[in-house]
């Protein structure tokens, strides 16, 4: 039996949010995993994985990740790391934990979510992931179409977050991205229909996003989100003032 989209509405309003982030060695569909990062409320989970193949000169610059000698190193500091196959478990076993979830992330539709599934592919997981989520949003799209008539030059998650939130955040780490995405989006407050119209599955990814603009009385708010975002504006004044 079909869903219709008022189902898909309705259980928008009522299921946890997941924001979710990788750091990879590129920025390529070739490019392997380095960090995933997801974090819901209070709850959080991040993770290290030691890639493949070598981290790509422009990545490593921005990201500040090394691998010397097998081993993976974040500005110079070692970190614990974990085989791509226990990091995606964990990931799976904390989405399930969710009980359902929506997914969402700054253009996951186009880049991490692609990566993502080959990953699941490859270790034969992605039956898992796909029985634990209710699906993905990707908010990119979400926010062009939210902000079209602010003028804004840049959407990119640094920028949103600095316009809207009026902070700067250590962008390009994943655990620091998915924190301050989450603060965006309780500020963006997409309506439900809106989250359904942007929805899509790992299977759907490669679809055309649907952008046809629609009107909604009915705002998504999800629980404690305001006060995320208060707690997120005022550990990033604090670290504008200490390196001032």
């Amino acid at each position: 039996m079909q869903k219709s989209d008022s189902d898909g509405v309705e259980k928008s309003q009522q299921q946890s949010l997941v924001f979710f982030d990788l750091e990879t060695t590129g920025l390529n569909q070739s490019c392997e995993i380095v960090q995933l990062a997801a974090v819901s409320g209070s709850h959080s989970l991040n993770l290290y994985v030691i890639p493949r193949c070598p981290m790509q000169r422009g990545a490593a610059k921005v990201t500040g990740f090394r691998v010397r000698r097998q081993r993976l190193y974040l500005h110079r500091q070692l970190v614990l790391t974990n085989s791509l196959r226990e990091v995606l478990v964990s990931f799976i076993a904390f989405l399930q934990m969710l009980r359902g979830p929506l997914v969402i992330g700054h253009n996951i539709r186009c880049f991490d979510c692609p990566l993502l599934a080959r990953a699941l592919d490859e270790l034969d997981l992605r039956a898992e992931f796909e029985s634990a989520v209710s699906g993905c949003v990707d908010t990119l799209p979400l926010a062009r179409e939210m902000l079209k008539d602010r003028g804004l030059q840049s959407f990119r998650q640094e920028n949103l977050v600095r316009e809207l939130l009026g902070v700067n955040y250590k962008a390009h780490d994943a655990l620091e991205d998915v924190r301050a995405l989450q603060a965006l989006f309780s500020v963006l407050q997409p309506t439900p229909e809106l989250i359904c119209r942007h929805r899509f599955t790992l299977d759907t990814m490669k679809n055309k996003p649907a952008v046809k603009a629609a009107k909604s009385k009915v705002p998504c708010k999800p629980p404690e989100q305001c006060t995320l975002w208060e707690n997120f504006r005022q550990s990033g004044k604090k670290e504008d003032e200490a390196t001032s």
